[in-house]
């Protein structure tokens, strides 16, 4: 903004409130509207007759109707300032300036400055007729007026020429510079001089009369008024403030250049001294106050005061500059570069509390500062800041009017660190949006702007040191807030460097924050509570022991270069300084921060795809036995006699018996491998006379999932048996079935719970088991009953042979009643069970899609936009580390689903009744689906997901191919119902309504005999299976409930009844009350809840009903645990956390509620939280209590949702109960996004899915969920709205649901600053658009404001040089040295921080994303910020982020699910829920097992009541 300078024309008054409004508008304390209209009231009567004209003109038209508001405002906004501009310059010559410009380079300096901010106002603006001619006017005018002035150019250059010469002498390291005798010469230079300097003198005399500082104060008097100082003064700087300098050609053409934005990458000139770019917007020191003081002291004093040997004062309207005479940051990094910063102003007594110049001392060249603090930083808004010098401190008042911006700048920071340390106190799990959002809607002081994600980036180094330093003064054993994870991903987006020495020092106590209340100590069962303890007061010795001497310093950073301090209580323990040793610590000052960061990205991260996909799969173990000679002789006579083996019931070894049936220790050949335990199930003797026994092997807890946590003397049933030599045993033991209580469901919660379990011996001869273990799944279940057996095998029968060969044949063809035989040898059949289905001809079937291809060649998808290889890279200067053509989020990789095929034969050349799949022959009718068409990928769109069209195209395939069986009918023979009912009440259901001609390439009508598939009742044709009954839902209990997705997923599978839910986020809470209104949702800590009813109470303070044993049948929830997520390994006080963590107390309530089926979901990443300690301790628990218990990650987008979120689920059901498997995957999804694999201690498990290539239904696509939502602008916030359209898609049409009113709610998007507003405009609608693709270019953006290019200002020694040659860094590290603070750009449309920190993070990909069409979400987070941690959250064509409804349809969420809040508490509600599609797919399977249970209740009640009769 222009300076009015004091004019006759204009008065003094209106010349301030000009100066007042103009900061308020800047500092957006006013609106664009309220700014105009208060200016134009301010300057109206002294505005020229055309300006007058012009705004009469602009009213008209707005009047008319020709121009819009905006834009009325718009143009007259650029009228008035081009009118104050003037104002200003035709009064400079008879002005009475406070300001003091203090040498001609400065002036011309302030007249560039003038220039360049005439051309960005002017720069991309829409130019009428009017405006033209009004611009011709204006540049007419200044054109005479250069003219006028050129003829006294000359001299104004000679005189520059004249200063150039001249080398001023300059005294560093003193408060003095001069004797001050000439002040308007100093006052013409504007710098710092040290013409006669004398040397700081000492002053330790004793002489009683000298007058102390203190007296010196009290004793000023009265100074003349302002006006009569500057009218003395002006008379002798006039003739140089007429003359601003002109523009020379070269400069005007660059300006343009610029103004269009094409100018070239050149490298900025920087100051030497203070490293600021030598431009245009570079503040001058405006010159010393008037009368300033060179010093307190005269330097002839004989005495001095003890309290001015190093007095402190305060200063006001002060200035901080260079010996150049800029002014310059004192918190930029230049005093830690021992730059010569100094300071002028008016010194005022420490007790003194006006801020204004009255009563001070004006003084100039104070300095150099050596170091500026903070102090007194209570946690209020303000802090007092101070400098120090050799020889006094300053404790800063108000700066003055030029500097304010400085200090404006200081302050800012200061409240950041504030509100973000009291945030990571209260909330040490947050996530960087978290942070983000709290400080956007912070209220900041009085004189401080809204705080921006552009704020944060500028203060995040100095935020960072802040929180460093709040840890360096944390009490022993709390957490450091430096490993967070939002203090994390600041340090990564902003190129944070930790360990630097500081110039700033914090003094007083530690800053004093409130912690909020949080979550109380666990409440947990003694079950619970015994097992961790028993397991942990081994463990955390045998680390003590074990653990191995890491790197605990990166060596480089000041804190390690510093020595130990002898002073802090860990420097107290060193032996070195008499202490025992015994703790072990470093000194507190010599904490390393990288370490801290590096230890706790150790186990951090969600995309864990680098699993080695080498890792075998964890199956039974080969059993190496050792040979002893043992003196084997058999007992009693022979069972039978088979071919060369005789078989035996007892044989003695080493004078002991051993018998069918009885449990033997074996020896392993490999030392270190514990012992072997078997039970013998037959015995014999071969014709070599060899004695064998038949070895059904236990496995360990070691060998399964549970590792280290297992019980020693639990063994594992499993279905793993071989021939073994008689001599390999060792001994005797025993191993006993433990049978369940039949009181298991209340013993829950009791005080001794191992009075119910075996007692464990140390006599290493006896074990128990009471599961069976599945290696490959990690899947704990009951013991399988005992099958009958027939008396023809019982002396050789083994069960666990039986399960295995029965496992076998389900991967074997098993071939039914034969046709007939053609010829050649071929066998017909109609019938063939393969994969636990039973195909007949005329049955449908998935088939893999490469099985066979169509006739057809489908129209080609729409044309990839392939990235631009010609770019100008002066315009996308980032566009080049775009270097990969894949697009994260496409679908491009993304399997085809399963084709559909009709069954006309099966045949073979064997007559075997089990085949190899390779070897059976399947004559196939082949379905199109809509993309396989001539009408391509693009007509599935619009198409139902389970549409089909006949054909009589046919081929043959194999078994081998055959992925499972579906089930296809005509549309016409569903009668009353609809596609959406069918769809919904079975599995894997398809439809056709017309035939597909690929000759002829039309639709036509299916022929009679097709259109009778479908019908039920015809024993030629299928029937189609529904999802089992279910008589009665389970009462349900959801802990960490959320807005309930996990609840509403399991109320679509219809087997849940809400009864209780527990989440203490009240916005969440309401919510699911919204949509649960017959549900209990308790809003007290849950740890709080489980205390009460294990005390026995009923109702809690709100007299909400608490259930009690025995009503929870279901339990369901999340628990949060990235509380102890920083490190690999726990120790002593992060076992602490863990015990007392949400994880134990939801194991807790389990284990005092029994429910009948438990679920526990949460990040993919839990299974290697603490090397997979989590895990383990979680499985054990389950294991203890009795529960069969399993582990599994799932794709939520193989559910049906277009979003890849990978989640774990932790499954467990009740003794007796059938534990569920995990569900198949509904839909295709991308083959990047599946790898659901986990490896725990180097085995790597899967879930039991079959379908991992493939799926029958395609993929939803961003397109399916949002394309038909109304378009909405940035900040849209009306909550409830019309459709507007009809639904697009299936998944649209079955998201909206069954509404009579349809109303679309939660169309509502966060409303972004008005620069990422601008960002997001400029990013590209091509798919995989990011930030890389922004052009530098200088906008205007909403608030009025105009941005800054980006300067590239050093080589990058990775990256190299433009095609152009232009450099490609914005900092010093990127040629390889340390970062300069001075170096930082802010307010560009290409943020800094990321070309900044770029080539460590691969170049930010996805930061600023659009969305694709045909793509799929990122995980949907808690708070979408286009920098955040999933910054692929743009709309893929609108200027905006993504909505609630679009974030709620990524999870799945029905359109009629309501939430609760405000804008981000909603998108929290979204963020954190499990898709209820994928829920839905968890409880159908959980359906399955309930009606399986039933059945077989009902058939034992049956047997008894025949038994009875």
């Amino acid at each position: 903004m222009p300076v009015i300078a004091a004019s006759t024309g204009v008065p003094d008054d209106i010349r301030k409130s000009i100066v007042q409004l103009q900061q308020e508008y800047q500092d957006e304390e006013v609106t664009q509207k309220g700014y105009v209209k208060r200016l134009r009231s301010l300057i109206e009567d002294y505005l020229l007759e055309s300006d007058r004209s012009q705004v009469t003109s602009l009213e008209t038209e707005l009047s008319d109707g020709d121009i819009t508001e905006k834009g009325y405002f718009n143009k007259l906004e650029k009228l008035l300032v081009a009118s104050v501009k003037l104002l200003t310059a035709n009064t400079n010559e008879n002005s009475e300036s406070t300001t003091k410009v203090s040498s001609l380079k400065e002036k011309l300096s302030k007249y560039e400055n003038k220039e360049n901010n005439k051309n960005v106002a002017n720069e991309g603006a829409e130019k009428s007729d009017q405006q033209k001619r009004k611009e011709t006017t204006e540049e007419d005018q200044q054109t005479v007026s250069r003219e006028m002035e050129m003829v006294k150019i000359e001299e104004e250059r000679e005189e520059v020429d004249e200063m150039e010469t001249s080398t001023p002498q300059e005294e560093e390291g003193m408060d003095v510079a001069g004797d001050g005798d000439s002040p308007d010469s100093e006052g013409k230079k504007g710098r710092k001089t040290s013409n006669g300097v004398a040397p700081r003198r000492s002053r330790r005399s004793q002489n009683s009369s000298q007058r102390s500082v203190t007296d010196m104060f009290a004793a000023i008097s009265k100074r003349k008024s302002v006006e009569t100082e500057i009218k003395k003064e002006m008379d002798d700087d006039e003739q140089d403030t007429k003359r601003p300098r002109l523009k020379e050609e070269g400069d005007i053409k660059e300006d343009a250049k610029q103004s269009n934005g094409t100018t070239g990458n050149k490298v900025m000139k920087r100051c030497d001294i203070c490293r600021q770019t030598v431009s245009p917007d570079l503040l001058l020191f405006p010159g010393h106050p008037e009368g300033a003081k060179l010093s307190l002291f005269t330097g002839d004093e004989e005495f001095v005061h003890e309290y001015d040997e190093r007095p402190q004062h305060k200063v006001t309207g002060f200035n901080v500059y260079d010996k150049e005479g800029h002014l310059c940051p004192f918190d930029g990094g230049l005093i830690e570069r021992n730059v010569l910063l100094y300071f002028s102003g008016y010194v005022k007594p420490i007790y003194e509390e006006d801020p204004s110049p009255k009563g001070g001392i004006a003084t100039k060249e104070m300095g150099p500062i050596n170091e500026w603090w903070i102090s007194g930083f209570d946690g209020g808004e303000k802090a007092l800041l101070g400098f120090s010098t050799a020889y006094a401190e300053y404790i800063l008042m108000d700066p003055s009017e030029t500097y304010a911006p400085f200090v404006d700048s200081v302050r800012e920071k200061i409240y950041m660190c504030k509100i973000v340390i009291e945030f990571l106190v209260n909330n040490p799990d947050a996530a960087y949006e978290d942070l983000l959002n709290t400080l956007q809607t912070t209220v900041p002081p009085s004189g401080l702007t809204i705080f921006t994600e552009e704020t944060l980036m500028r203060h995040a180094q100095f935020v960072c040191d802040q929180v460093h330093n709040f840890d360096l003064a944390s009490d022993e054993g709390e957490d450091l807030l430096l490993t967070t994870p939002c203090v994390r991903s600041l340090i990564k987006l902003a190129g944070v460097v930790l360990g630097k020495r500081r110039a700033l020092k914090r003094r007083g106590p530690k800053m004093k924050v409130v912690k909020m209340p949080k979550w109380t100590k666990a409440t947990t069962t003694p079950l619970v509570r015994n097992l961790f303890e028993s397991f942990f007061s081994d463990q955390i010795e045998i680390d003590k022991e074990n653990q191995a001497r890491k790197r605990t310093r990166c060596g480089v950073c000041e804190a390690c270069q510093q020595p130990d301090c002898g002073e802090c209580k860990h420097c107290k323990d060193m032996i070195k300084f008499g202490g025992t040793g015994r703790s072990k610590q470093c000194c507190i000052n010599r904490r390393c921060p990288n370490m801290i960061i590096a230890e706790a990205e150790d186990d951090d991260g969600e995309d864990l795809e680098g699993i080695d996909l080498d890792v075998p799969t964890n199956k039974p173990k080969q059993h190496r036995i050792r040979k002893h000679t043992h003196r084997c002789t058999w007992i009693g006579s022979p069972v039978i006699r088979e071919g060369k083996r005789t078989y035996y019931n007892s044989v003695m070894i080493n004078d002991e018996e051993f018998h069918i049936n009885d449990c033997v220790m074996v020896e392993p050949d490999d030392p270190k491998t514990p012992v072997y335990i078997a039970r013998i199930n037959h015995m014999w003797e071969d014709g070599r006379g060899e004695k064998h026994f038949h070895a059904h092997w236990f496995l360990r807890g070691n060998d399964t999932i549970l590792g280290e946590t297992a019980d020693p003397f639990e063994v594992f049933l499993a279905d793993d048996c071989e021939d073994t030599l008689l001599d390999s045993i060792m001994k005797k033991i025993y191993v006993d079935k433990y049978e369940v209580p039949a009181n298991w469901n209340n013993l829950g919660g009791v005080q001794n719970p191992d009075e119910h379990y075996p007692v464990n011996t140390e006599d290493g001869c006896h074990f128990w088991y009471q599961k069976m273990y599945h290696p490959q799944w990690a899947r704990f279940t009951d013991l399988p009953e005992d099958e009958a057996v027939s008396s023809e095998n019982k002396h050789r029968h083994c069960a666990s042979c039986e399960r295995i060969k029965k496992a076998e044949l389900q991967e074997m063809c098993v071939m039914g009643n034969k046709l007939e035989e053609s010829g050649g040898n071929t066998k017909m059949y109609a019938s063939v069970s393969y994969m636990g289905n039973e195909f007949l001809v005329g049955d449908c079937m998935f088939v893999n899609p490469g099985a066979f291809s169509f006739t057809v060649k489908p129209a080609p998808p729409p044309k990839k936009e392939n990235r631009k290889k010609n770019v100008d890279e002066e315009m996308y200067p980032e566009n080049y580390r775009k270097s990969s053509d894949h697009i994260k989020g496409s679908n491009e990789e993304t399997p085809e689903p399963f084709r559909i095929a009709r069954i006309v034969s099966m045949s073979s050349r064997s007559s075997e009744s089990e085949q190899s799949p390779c070897d059976v022959i399947v004559k196939i009718a082949k379905f199109y689906r809509p993309e396989n068409t001539h009408r391509g990928i693009g007509a599935s769109f619009q198409a139902d997901l389970n549409l089909l069209y006949w054909s009589e195209e046919e081929t043959s395939i194999t078994f081998s191919d055959v992925a499972g069986k579906c089930f296809v009918t005509y549309q016409e023979n569903l009668a009353a119902k609809s596609v959406d009912q069918f769809f919904k009440e079975g599995p894997f259901r398809f439809y056709f309504r017309e035939a597909y001609d690929p000759k002829e390439k039309t639709f036509v009508e299916p022929p009679a005999r097709a259109q009778t598939m479908g019908i039920v009742g015809k024993t030629s044709l299928q029937g189609f299976p529904e999802y089992p009954s279910v008589s009665q839902r389970l009462r349900t209990l959801d802990v960490f409930a959320g807005c309930g997705g996990l609840s509403e997923g399991f109320h679509q599978a219809g087997i849940s009844e809400s009864k209780w839910a527990v989440e203490v986020f009240e916005p969440a809470a309401q919510a699911y009350r919204l949509n649960n209104p017959s549900s209990t949702v308790f809003t007290d800590d849950c740890n709080l809840l489980l205390r009460m009813v294990m005390e026995g109470e009923n109702m809690n303070s709100k007299g909400q009903r608490l259930p009690q044993k025995g009503d929870v049948e279901m339990m369901c929830g999340g628990p949060p645990c990235q509380g102890f997520s920083g490190m690999n390994r726990f120790n002593s006080r992060q076992y602490s956390m863990f015990k007392n963590s949400l994880v134990a107390s939801y194991l807790s309530y389990c284990d005092y509620y029994r429910p009948k089926f438990f679920l526990l979901e949460n990040v993919r990443n839990f299974v290697s939280y603490k090397c997979s300690m989590v895990l383990k301790l979680t499985m054990r628990v389950l294991v203890k209590m009795g529960y069969q218990c399993t582990f599994g990650v799932l794709q939520a987008g193989n559910y049906g949702v277009a979003q890849t979120r990978r989640r774990l689920i932790i499954l467990a059901a009740a003794p007796g109960e059938k534990l569920p498997f995990y569900p198949e995957p509904t839909h295709a999804f991308s083959r990047r996004a599946c790898n659901l694999s986990v490896v725990v201690d180097n085995k790597k498990y899967t879930t039991n899915s079959q379908w991992v290539e493939s799926s029958p239904l395609r993929t939803i696509t961003v397109r399916d969920t949002m394309s038909d939502l109304p378009e909405i602008r940035n900040g849209h916030r009306r909550e409830e709205i019309s459709y507007g359209t009809d639904p697009e898609s299936h998944f649209q049409r079955l998201i909206r649901g069954d509404q009579y009113q349809p109303i679309l709610r939660d169309h509502i998007c966060k409303d972004m600053a008005p620069l990422v507003e601008a960002r997001m405009k400029y990013i590209p609608t091509v798919p995989g658009s990011d930030w890389r693709d922004l052009p530098n270019i200088v906008v205007t953006l909403s608030d009025g404001k105009v941005t800054k290019k980006l300067q590239y200002t050093h080589p990058d020694k990775k990256q190299g040089r433009s095609s152009t040659g232009a450099v490609r860094g914005v900092c010093s590290c990127a040629a390889g040295k340390a970062c300069d603070p001075m170096d930082k750009q802010f307010n560009t449309l290409i943020p800094w921080c990321l070309p900044h920190t770029g080539n460590r993070h691969n170049h930010w990909s996805g930061l600023y994303g659009r969305l694709n069409w045909d793509g799929f979400f990122s995980t949907t987070v808690t708070n979408p910020e286009p920098m955040g941690k999933q910054g692929r959250v743009l709309h893929p064509e609108q200027s905006r982020v993504v909505s609630v409804r679009e974030c709620a349809r990524s999870q799945g969420f029905p359109d009629t699910y309501r939430f609760y809040g405000s804008i981000l508490e909603k998108h929290r509600q979204v963020g954190n829920a499990v898709p209820p599609p994928m829920a839905r797919a968890i409880g159908l399977e959980i359906r399955k097992c309930l009606a399986a249970k039933n059945d077989k209740d009902q058939k034992s009640k049956f047997e008894g009541k025949m038994e009875v009769e």
